[in-house]
């Protein structure tokens, strides 16, 4: 967000520009309030404060118009008008457009999907006041579009609106199966105060799994299914804190933290509904010199509602970025070979990072990791010849994060500490964006 200034200008300028504006006194007024209207995207605050707009202070005519100046003197605005409406003082400001649009290509590498292609748009006011982007993703095995609608203050200062697209087409090597999704989703979002949001949201989702290779899973043959097509509702609450406390010194970090919840009723009115809670949450406190302590915590549930079975593109799949030290979908149960995924999850991790100063001229930052969890449960078993029980899995590393020509690289080594038979385990992990 742009700030009009930091701190509120001197009152010398504002009394220099007052004269200026001034011929003859005129009668002062008090206003109970001061409303700013027509800013998108510098905040109502900032604006205020910049040239002392305060309510249930006297204000002559010739103050206003200095207020109105001074506010044109930042630089930011193409017109400011400061008239009363009852007990209110009103600014209505018209700011200038510096935020053109933004079109970007990327290549990156993450473990899950290898190498990826991108392509993204993004331009703020693309409709009045309203956030547009659009992201292409894609290799040979995965392909996904993403796009956004999202409108700040549509109804009041703390209720936004938003709309979201997505679309995937999925042929991984190591599933056994195909996918295809869509799915639009209109949505509120409420922000009570700057920590925390609430989101709920009504869309409506069409997904099928197809192609099931001829070696895979009997299960995986009897989730098979064309196009299931239905309404869903989404539910999430978001919460961050720390990391801005006042009473911590100049130079000292502070903990940060967040939690995120999203609840899922998917396939509303069909046979096929589900419930899926999903948790996160994750703190960073720093401590000594350069030490910080990381701790993340991921966590899944789907169930059908219905006397209905989950299907392996319901289940959780964790693995590689998600739970170092194993592959992509390289933990929960398997048949003949072939992950299947599991309807709950559990993934905890416990990291202790220190900055290590410049090697090669770059910023770097290592860190000990420890991780454990497991992915268990299934509704069909095939009369007990899947084992769906917990298994705990526990791995250790080593982790390295620096920046070459400004692209984050973040690389890793680990290796199980615990595991279970037929699980599949990846020593070595790399991410990075580069953008164009």
């Amino acid at each position: 967000m742009p700030r009009v200034c930091q701190t509120p200008l001197r009152r010398e300028l504002l009394l220099a520009l007052a004269l200026m504006s001034v011929t003859a006194p005129v009668s002062a007024r008090v206003f109970e309030t001061v409303e700013v209207r027509g800013a998108q995207f510098i905040p109502a605050e900032d604006i205020r404060m910049t040239c002392g707009a305060m309510p249930n202070i006297d204000y002559a005519s010739y103050e206003l118009r200095a207020i109105e100046d001074c506010l044109m003197l930042t630089g930011v605005f193409e017109a400011v008008s400061l008239y009363p409406e009852g007990d209110a003082l009103i600014i209505d400001v018209a700011e200038i457009d510096d935020r053109p649009g933004r079109i970007e290509a990327a290549l990156s590498y993450v473990s899950d999907h290898g190498v990826v292609g991108e392509l993204s748009f993004e331009q703020y006011n693309l409709f009045p006041g309203t956030y547009g982007a659009l992201n292409l993703s894609f290799n040979s095995e995965v392909k996904s579009l993403e796009a956004h609608l999202y409108r700040a203050d549509a109804f009041n200062e703390t209720l936004d609106f938003g709309v979201d697209l997505f679309a995937l087409e999925s042929d991984l090597d190591d599933t056994g199966y195909s996918e295809q999704g869509v799915r639009a989703e209109p949505y509120l979002a409420w922000t009570p105060y700057d920590h925390a949001r609430l989101e709920m949201g009504i869309g409506w989702r069409s997904y099928r799994m197809y192609d099931v290779d001829a070696s895979a899973s009997a299960l995986l043959f009897k989730e098979e299914t064309d196009e299931i097509s239905a309404p869903y509702l989404r539910i999430s609450a978001v919460y961050s804190g720390g990391g801005e406390q006042q009473d911590v010194p100049d130079g000292v970090e502070s903990l940060e933290y967040g939690l995120r919840l999203d609840q899922y009723l998917w396939n509303i009115g069909s046979e096929d509904v589900l419930s899926d809670s999903r948790l996160e949450a994750n703190l960073i406190q720093p401590f000594g010199e350069g030490y910080r302590f990381l701790g993340t915590l991921r966590a899944g549930s789907v169930t059908g509602l219905s006397g209905n079975d989950t299907r392996a593109i319901d289940r959780f799949f964790p693995g590689a970025d998600t739970f170092r030290g194993f592959a992509p979908r390289g933990i929960g149960p398997r048949d003949g070979g072939g992950s299947l995924g599991g309807n709950h999850y559990l993934v905890g991790s416990i990291e202790v990072q220190r900055d290590i100063g410049h090697v090669l001229s770059m910023p770097m930052q290592a860190g000990l990791f420890v991780e454990a969890g497991s992915s268990w449960g299934l509704d069909d078993t095939l009369s007990g010849r899947i084992d769906d029980s917990w298994h705990s899995r526990v791995s250790t590393g080593l982790s390295l994060t620096f920046e070459v020509a400004n692209t984050p690289v973040s690389l890793y080594v680990a290796t199980p500490l615990r595991k279970f038979a037929g699980d599949t385990t990846q020593t070595f992990g790399l991410s990075f964006t580069t953008r164009f």
